[in-house]
């Protein structure tokens, strides 16, 4: 049995699990592409581990699962299996892949272009990644669901991967590096292979994520039962509830409870809001959002802890006091 006082293990982010196996592909992409020329073959598992930095300037390692570069499609991809640490996430374990390729673009590069604008990148969605339908999220509507920060870490990732590439090989092999990818775009395309069942069981359909899960995370790190992944869903909730012109939102503290209030009032989808124990966040966040009326529901006990003012109303923070409640 485990002892009540050991540190619960931090994990890894969707978002750095993708920059992750992007920056792999990346490795290959240029080491073939470079290689093509002198007829070597570079195999895909010389390519074990990978490290990138994260947005607070750390660097971690990441395991890859599987790596290979397409000699006769010129495509390489890499994945990584995320490891959540020991927070109870859906996708723990889940593959997050990435698969890379060239593009020819129509963009005349100059003799003044920085390594980063030498190869534009573009960011797509594939299997297992949803796509964005509803206003009001940090992603527009079309676009696959892969917030600002991940994007960035991706973009990062890949910088990096060509500025190693440039230090670590001679003048020469990067003359030739350059000739081959020059007016050329770097696709990179972000896949889950479960993430289209692993969606079910999350709340991303009526955030109007539909097709597979979202690549997210601000920071890289998963900490394990902590609070700032489900605020977080909160925050997007009431954002697409106000984008979508909802003045009438229902903070609900389960699913019980919300399937109930649906039956009898039947509004719209936007306006259910999953809290959880979070009464006093989504109430001041609602008031933020500037939302016309409330409705709450929860079963009897949880209802009572409400009425109490309870700010965080889950069992651990304290028992019910019916003085306080009539």
């Amino acid at each position: 049995m485990a002892s009540k006082s050991r540190r619960l293990r931090t994990g890894y982010t969707t978002a750095a699990c993708a920059a992750a196996a992007a920056k792999a592909a990346v490795i290959l992409i240029l080491r073939n592409t470079n290689a093509k020329n002198k007829q070597i073959a570079h195999h895909s598992s010389a390519i074990t581990t990978v490290e990138i930095p994260f947005p607070d300037g750390s660097r971690h390692t990441f395991r890859i699962k599987d790596a290979e570069y397409g000699i006769q499609e010129e495509t390489a991809y890499a994945s990584i299996i995320k490891d959540a640490g020991d927070d109870p996430d859906i996708t723990n374990r889940a593959e997050i892949r990435a698969d890379v390729r060239l593009i020819a673009s129509p963009k005349k590069t100059s003799p003044g272009t920085s390594e980063n604008d030498l190869l534009p990148v573009i960011i797509k969605g594939g299997e297992g990644v949803g796509q964005v339908t509803k206003p009001g999220l940090s992603t527009p509507v079309g676009e696959p669901a892969i917030s600002p920060v991940p994007r960035e870490m991706i973009r990062q990732a890949i910088r990096e991967a060509i500025s190693e590439f440039r230090t670590q090989n001679s003048k020469s092999e990067i003359v030739n590096l350059q000739s081959a990818i020059c007016n050329s775009k770097l696709e990179v395309t972000i896949s889950v292979p479960e993430g289209r069942q692993l969606a079910k069981k999350t709340l991303n359909a009526r955030l109007g994520i539909i097709g597979g899960i979202s690549i997210l995370g601000t920071t890289g790190i998963v900490r394990p039962v902590s609070s700032e992944a489900w605020t977080a869903s909160i925050t997007a909730s009431m954002d697409v509830a106000k984008a979508m012109g909802i003045d009438t939102v229902v903070l609900s503290a389960g699913r019980s409870s919300e399937t109930s209030h649906m039956k009898q009032y039947g509004f719209p989808e936007e306006s259910y809001i999953m809290m959880g124990d979070y009464l006093e966040f989504s109430l001041l966040e609602a008031r933020q959002h500037g939302f016309r009326k409330i409705h709450l529901c929860a079963q009897w006990a949880k209802m009572l802890k409400i009425s109490m003012a309870t700010p965080q109303t889950h069992v651990r923070h304290g028992a019910i006091d019916i003085r306080k409640a009539v």
